[in-house]
């Protein structure tokens, strides 16, 4: 697990503001969901986070060590997946490891015993490992990005972080991805980032929330503290009304959330 801090972050591009001064320290081991609509900031928080992106000022500190460039034990899993369609879900789980087997050792899955069971063991976390031998390109929108959860876990981080995970996918398929990214949190104690824009799935998985709104820090606290007036905040205009209506895909049933 580790300890995160971001401090004073900001990150221009020419004249727009991605970020605006914000901060916040989250503890080991949280599972935290970053609020806002498109645009708000939360993709370019998670990429300064990871260091895929280099903020204009301010600081991010993994276990108060400065994060300046891509480390190993933080890893991000995209909206869009970005594997490999004609790969296996075993192939591109087992990629993930290419920090420590190296690129052709992973492209001609020349990988010890060891790395193999690791991405064994992160397709039965994700509940893939039956189609641990389909390819990519045949699985379901959810499949893939449960795929793209086990590459990510291959790599043993400390830190996970989930851009937008499941904007394109349906509810039923959103919540599984949730499930399993909830799951992976918990069994292997990682402190875990995940940006939504749907109230009512972060509201059904989420600890502690961070609100975005054009790139400013509007809330951070946890989900008795997510009421309707910060809501309200997080998304201006936006009707929300539709957003607090937990839907159970797997019964047919609907919940409306406190």
């Amino acid at each position: 697990m580790s300890h995160v801090v971001v401090d004073g972050l900001t990150k221009q591009y020419g004249d727009v503001t991605a970020l605006d001064e914000v901060s916040f320290e989250i503890p080991s081991g949280e599972f935290v969901i970053i609020l806002g609509v498109s645009g708000s900031g939360k993709s370019t928080l998670l990429r300064c986070m990871s260091a895929l992106t280099q903020p204009t000022s301010g600081e991010i500190r993994i276990d108060d060590r400065p994060m300046v460039s891509p480390r190993p034990e933080v890893a991000m899993i995209f909206q869009q997946h970005n594997i490999i369609g004609d790969l296996s879900a075993y192939s591109n789980a087992l990629s993930g490891g290419m920090n420590r087997s190296g690129f052709f050792e992973s492209l001609l899955q020349l990988q010890d015993d060891d790395e193999k069971y690791r991405a064994l063991e992160a397709l039965d976390t994700v509940g893939l490992l039956e189609e641990s031998t389909q390819k990519a390109r045949r699985m379901s929108g959810g499949q893939q990005q449960r795929v793209g959860i086990a590459r990510a876990l291959v790599q043993e981080p400390e830190v996970l972080l989930a851009d937008e995970p499941v904007a394109s996918l349906d509810p039923g398929s959103a919540q599984d991805v949730m499930k399993y990214l909830q799951t992976a949190s918990v069994e292997r104690d990682l402190t875990t980032f995940i940006s939504l824009h749907q109230v009512n799935i972060a509201r059904k998985f989420g600890e502690r929330f961070i609100g975005l709104r054009d790139g400013q820090k509007v809330f951070d606290g946890y989900r008795d503290e997510l009421t309707l007036d910060v809501i309200d905040e997080i998304y201006g205009d936006i009707d929300t009304e539709g957003m607090f209506v937990d839907t159970d895909a797997s019964e047919g049933t609907t919940e409306a959330s406190p």
